[in-house]
């Protein structure tokens, strides 16, 4: 059988996320990059395979999952070799679920209300309340990792990857993470323990940051 396909654009944190899972997992997939900007995703092909052309997607030979949470999930669940990454046990699997939300609904969200005005309606500054709404989310991600380092339980779990894809994107929107002594601490262990994180991660936020960047006025960030 041949190894899924994951459509990819290492621009967006949601992609390079769910990329991350699948580098924790072992899991081999065929990368496919995907040009948002050129409008690639729009090809009719494209279209077929996923109607919201959105990006990732994963076709995993003719079984097609789109939403990089759902990918997350899906790859752990169908290829994991065990379930430390994403647990069984209903009380500790429902902590993880609850981070992925946690970060589809305020993390990315929170990031995407500052970055999508810039990229698609031609606003170069960041307002101060979009701002402060990054830093709430901050503040809370602060309190899920006193207790282990983790932001769900014990160990990494593939809602690190998703979260720490968020945050490094902030950290390229140029926020700063001085006040987080948490975050920052958990973000260099993501680093240390995720396969390829700089290579899947790293590079893709430095691509976001100068794209971002160019789109500000001077000064900006």
């Amino acid at each position: 059988m041949a190894p899924p396909v994951f459509y990819h654009m290492p621009f967006s944190p949601c992609s390079r996320g769910a990329l991350l899972v699948a580098r924790m997992l072992g899991v081999e997939v065929e990368v496919r990059n995907v040009n948002l900007f050129a409008g690639e995703q729009l090809k009719p092909e494209f279209v077929k395979l996923n109607p919201q052309h959105t990006i990732p997607t994963l076709d995993d030979n003719g079984f097609v999952v789109v939403d990089s949470h759902a990918i997350a999930t899906y790859l752990a669940d169908k290829y994991g070799n065990d379930d430390k990454f994403y647990p069984k046990d209903v009380n500790k699997r429902s902590l993880v679920d609850q981070r992925l939300y946690f970060d589809a609904g305020v993390l990315y969200k929170r990031l995407r209300d500052i970055c999508f005005p810039v990229f698609f309606q031609n606003v170069d500054t960041i307002p101060e309340e979009k701002k402060k709404s990054v830093h709430e989310a901050l503040g809370w991600l602060e309190e899920y990792l006193k207790p282990t380092g983790w932001v769900a339980g014990d160990n990494i779990t593939i809602a690190d990857a998703l979260c720490v894809s968020s945050v490094t994107t902030y950290i390229a929107e140029g926020i700063d993470l001085k006040n987080y002594p948490q975050v920052t601490s958990w973000l260099a262990n993501c680093q240390k323990n995720i396969p390829d994180f700089d290579a899947v991660d790293r590079v893709g936020a430095d691509v976001f940051h100068a794209a971002f960047k160019s789109k500000l006025k001077p000064g900006e960030i």
